[in-house]
This record gives C-alpha cells, structure tokens and sequence, in this order.
C-alpha cells in the first residue's frame, strides 16, 4: 500500500473530497467540486481514482458507478470488503470480515474458477430510515 505521504497533490485532493463527502461520488462530480482547486478535465480525476483504488484508499461502488473513501483499516488483498449502501439515504457502510473472505476464496478455488475481482455489494434500507419509516 501506498503511504499518504506519497501521494500526488491531485490524489491528496480527490481522497481529501471523498473523505469529507458524507456519500459516494461519481467522478465528473468530484470533477466540479475540484475545478476551484485547478481540475479541468476528467482524466485528471480518473487517473487520480486509479491510484487510489488500487492503493486501498478509495473503493468503487460498481452498482452505482461512484467512488468512497475506505473507512476501514484493513489489508485489501487478504480480506473481503462488503458494502452495504441505503437506497433512501445514500449511507455506504463498509465491512470486512475474514473468515468469510477465506471461506468464499475456498468456495472459489473449488470450483476451478480463476478469480479477478469480487465486489459484495448489498442494496437496501438502513437502518436509521426504516427507523424513520415506521
């Protein structure tokens, strides 16, 4: 993992607007809140994400096409993160667990299966709106 301290400015920037973000943000709308900071173009946030995906700063939310800051401190290659994002609210909440990361990359290799990548995303109501719901 790359430290904090060896980010680029424009990395610091983009992680900087994720973390203060209280949702996840798409990249053209972390583009707009960056152009007073010198953003012009998308490619800019782009390679920016890149790095910090790959980095474990950042996780992209594929159900939603956006990005968060990582809330958790764990190591990435060796654990399974989950999300669990309100369809009310926006709120994403991370988790990582793992005994069941391991058990589901037992599950993956039985099967003969050569996996890339695994997203584990789950939609619904949090609990605070089904609260507010009732």
């Amino acid at each position: 993992m790359v430290a904090r301290n060896g980010l680029t400015k424009n990395q610091l920037c983009v992680l900087e607007k994720l973390e203060a973000a209280s949702g996840p943000l798409s990249a053209y709308t972390l583009l707009d809140q960056l152009r007073e900071r010198g953003f012009r173009a998308p490619l800019q946030v782009y390679r920016a994400l890149d790095t910090l995906v790959k980095s474990g700063f950042v996780h992209r939310l594929e159900s939603l096409n956006s990005f968060v800051a990582c809330a958790e401190p764990h190591d990435h290659s060796h654990s399974m993160t989950a999300f669990a994002i309100c369809d009310t609210c926006g709120q994403v909440t991370e988790f990582s667990d793992h005994d069941v990361g391991h058990r589901l990359d037992e599950w993956v290799r039985s099967t003969g299966f050569a996996a890339k990548k695994a997203v584990i995303e789950f939609r619904g109501t949090c609990a605070k709106c089904l609260a507010e719901a009732a």
